[in-house]
């Protein structure tokens, strides 16, 4: 379990082709201290299972169904990820409950930089548009924002500046791809009302 908050921006420093998997080697100070065989990191909102660590990297095994189904699969060596660790049981809920589980890829449609804040547009798969409201919470690689607009295809977020300096948002350009995870909380509610529904008839 993960709150979106990302802990450090983190570099892929080599990537192997395993035919229908791939592993990758990532740099993280942060992420790695204490790490061990096992340990969970979040990879641009990705949960990865860490199979090897060695001074400030760790490698972790991708399979063919997640990269697929992220933006993992368009990583290479020099790229930028977000990392952040498993929350801490009795540790502060900064951002919102993230399972490191995406739901989809969206891509970055529109940059708007204002003095103070940045806003951001990207695309929304249909599939996933009931589950975002305006002022709800979205993670975007991993980094739990607010929605400001929800549209029928799209949705917006406002990056103040830490965010701007600290993630890869900062950096995503136009036609970019980032990995989109929807609140569980929606996705439960909305089994729960079908299941009771169903026991209506």
């Amino acid at each position: 379990m993960f709150t979106g908050i990302v802990e450090e921006l983190g570099e892929i420093t080599a990537v192997e082709d395993l035919g229908d998997a791939c592993r990758f080697r990532v740099r993280g100070p942060v992420v790695t201290e204490g790490a061990k065989h096992g340990d969970s990191i979040a990879v641009n909102g990705v949960c990865l299972t860490v199979v090897d660590h060695e001074g400030d990297e760790f490698t972790a095994d991708v399979m063919a169904e997640t990269l697929v189904r992220s933006s993992l699969g368009a990583l290479s060596v020099g790229s930028r990820a977000n990392l952040e660790r498993p929350m801490a049981v009795g540790a502060r809920l900064g951002g919102h409950i993230v399972q490191g589980h995406v739901d989809g890829t969206g891509q970055i449609l529109e940059r708007k930089p204002s003095d103070h804040w940045e806003i951001v547009k990207v695309s929304l798969p249909a599939d996933l548009t009931r589950y975002v409201v305006e002022k709800g919470s979205i993670t975007v690689d991993g980094i739990s924002l607010t929605v400001v607009d929800a549209g029928p295809d799209y949705f917006t977020v406002s990056l103040i500046p830490t965010t701007l300096a600290l993630t890869t948002l900062g950096h995503k350009q136009p036609g970019d791809p980032v990995n989109l995870e929807v609140d569980v909380v929606a996705k439960y509610v909305e089994r729960l009302l079908g299941s009771a529904q169903g026991a209506d008839r």
